[in-house]
């Protein structure tokens, strides 16, 4: 039988509660909007509580975002099994599995928010970028990318980044459809390299080689021979 009592939480038990109590808040709204207040009433704690595991919000919001990038960057991760474009789609679904559970928090890490400018949280943005960077290049099975592919690569990463801040700002376009407009997006970089560069254009016939008849890849093919007929 409970006898009601709370277990005083540890040290580090207590500064992880509160970087998840901040980073739930931070998912609803901007991290601006969010006060030191909220944030413990929300953690049933009172606000000197706060200030004595993290010195301000800044520091607590650095912390959830720490946390929130490495969540991000693990997005990336997928296993090196069937095609390329099937898994550059699963890969598209878990980062807007993300945009769309921390939109608020997201928006304001990209536009501009209370750490945004930071060493720190440059150092964690670039972090997941360059995470997902290299996530990419293994699925290309490359491990030094010529400066054509880096290109390519990271040009993407940033549509994707842009493309979600679109989608966040009204939704107006269907998420699944830019899911697949992304790996299209990717193709598409690819070829337009490769139409310039013999080891780009030996990559993109890689990619393609083994795609199914009805994978992503082979579905922007279809659809700009429509619009060439």
């Amino acid at each position: 039988m409970s006898t009601g009592v709370r277990r005083r939480l540890g040290v580090e038990e207590r500064r992880q509660q509160l970087i998840g109590v901040a980073l739930e808040l931070f998912s609803r709204r901007s991290p601006d909007e969010v006060s030191i207040d909220e944030i413990a009433s929300a953690a049933g704690i009172s606000r000197p509580l706060v200030y004595h595991y993290f010195p301000g919000k800044l520091s607590l919001y650095e912390a959830a975002l720490k946390r929130a990038s490495e969540d991000l960057a693990g997005r990336f991760a997928e296993p090196q099994e069937g095609p390329l474009g099937a898994r550059l789609l699963r890969v598209m679904r878990r980062f807007f599995d993300f945009v769309d559970e921390h939109g608020p928090g997201f928006a304001a890490l990209m536009r501009g928010g209370p750490a945004v400018g930071s060493s720190a949280t440059n150092a964690l943005i670039d972090s997941v970028r360059q995470a997902a960077y290299e996530q990419i290049l293994t699925h290309l099975d490359v491990t030094e990318a010529p400066a054509r592919l880096e290109l390519v690569v990271r040009s993407w990463i940033s549509l994707a980044e842009s493309t979600a801040l679109i989608w966040l700002d009204g939704r107006r376009i269907p998420r699944a459809e830019l899911e697949v407009q992304l790996v299209h997006d990717f193709a598409a970089l690819a070829a337009v390299s490769a139409a310039q560069d013999d080891e780009m254009s030996t990559l993109l016939k890689r990619m393609v080689k083994d795609e199914p008849g009805d994978g992503p890849f082979a579905d922007l093919a279809v659809r700009l021979l429509a619009l060439a007929g």
